[in-house]
């Protein structure tokens, strides 16, 4: 968090006249393998991270909203009445946490009029998902200040309703569930067709490694055409194999589905179908050997991301390939693709050497310095003053 939680509360009596009710805060996240499955009713292993974004919150006597972030703190705060908000009726960051007031009223829920500071350290545009973190910020703010009594697992599908439909993006409920349901210690093993989700060990400092995170600082956004058109491909896909979604093609399917579908459905088929299976191996793993043995489904997912799916990018290529030939035992990159970060997993005595050839690859090909920094498992989202 940029600012205290002392500061953000000063910050907030300073912007809107009156102490907030509380501070509430939720946690980007990385995950570690299963990208674009979650819209494909498949599989995902995503962690939450210690880099979040808290809300400062006060309910108000009537059903006016008022936004503000710490980010412009010269601007005049973004009001909307609750009665008038719709779909697709506001533009901007301030979306986000007026979309999930608007999927709270929308689920059955009926909220009171709030005044919002919003502060942040998660990167924006880098594939740890800061709009997920912000939705569910707000999410369990607004949970306990409208004693709605929702749980993490409607919580998740509140932040995915206002992510879909208010800011306009087709993400899956991945990014929610990670930031609502994680734990210290734990990646969350989810399966996004039921809604089960299991916590599964990955303790990286007691197996001697870290997971770093390489920021290419190559903004990318989930509401612009790319990321659509892989969900669209997916979805005909499906429809020209007859099933319901992806999640019901094994890889023992694939030969088959080389002879229905187009050259470039089939690899985005592909992806999909391979990704889920690299999942449910990665959860074995963990369980068996550790995170260590994690490495070799790491590189096949960023193959098969960068080949296959088409999401990658050179900066993310480079990450990925400079981080291998330095020791690392597995990277690729993570998050929606076109641009973001990558994760790299690597033994504590080689993160140096790991680092350094990231940064040297980037200087090399003229890049924008990227930004490294370690993640470990955290805790999700909770009121925290």
């Amino acid at each position: 968090m940029s600012s205290t939680p002392h500061d953000l509360a000063a910050a907030f009596a300073d912007r809107f006249g009156t102490e907030p009710d509380g501070l509430w805060s939720a946690p980007g996240r990385v995950n570690v393998i299963g990208e674009h499955t979650d819209y494909n009713e498949g599989f995902v292993l995503p962690f939450a991270i210690q880099h979040s974004t808290t809300v400062a919150a006060a309910v108000r006597g009537d059903r006016w909203v008022r936004v503000a972030s710490t980010f412009a703190p010269d601007d005049d705060p973004v009001t909307a009445d609750l009665d008038d908000l719709a779909e697709g009726g506001v533009e901007g960051w301030a979306a986000y946490p007026l979309g999930v007031l608007w999927a709270f009223e929308q689920s059955g829920y009926r909220c009171p009029g709030m005044d919002l500071l919003v502060d942040s350290s998660v990167p924006v545009g880098a594939g740890l998902s800061s709009s997920a973190a912000l939705e569910c910020s707000v999410a369990v703010a607004a949970n306990e200040l409208a004693q709605a009594g929702a749980s993490h697992e409607e919580l998740a599908a509140i932040g995915q309703l206002a992510e879909n439909r208010m800011v306009g993006a087709p993400t899956g409920i991945m990014d929610q569930s990670a930031s609502l349901l994680g734990e210290a210690g734990y990646a969350v093993f989810l399966d996004c067709r039921s809604g089960e989700s299991q916590l599964v060990p990955l303790d990286l400092e007691a197996a001697g490694l870290e997971l770093l995170v390489i920021d290419t600082r190559v903004s990318h956004s989930h509401s612009t055409g790319g990321y659509a058109a892989r969900r669209r491909s997916c979805e005909l896909g499906a429809k020209l194999m007859g099933v319901p979604a992806l999640r019901d093609v094994s890889v023992q399917d694939l030969a088959e589905a080389a002879g229905v579908l187009d050259e470039e459905t089939f690899r985005r088929v592909r992806h999909v179908v391979t990704e889920n299976a690299r999942v449910q191996d990665a959860v074995r793993l963990l369980t068996r050997e550790g995170p260590a043995a994690l490495g070799p489904l790491l590189v096949a997912s960023h193959a098969s991301m960068r080949d296959d799916f088409e999401i990658s990018c050179a900066e993310l290529d480079t990450a990925v390939d400079a981080a291998l030939d330095a020791g690392a035992l597995g990277a690729r990159m993570t998050g929606g693709g076109f641009g973001g970060a990558a994760i790299a997993l690597v033994a504590v005595d080689d993160v140096p050497a790991v680092r350094a050839a990231v940064e040297d690859a980037f200087s090399a090909a003229r890049f924008r310095a990227p930004v490294i920094f370690s993640v470990l498992p955290g805790a999700g989202a909770a009121r925290i003053a």
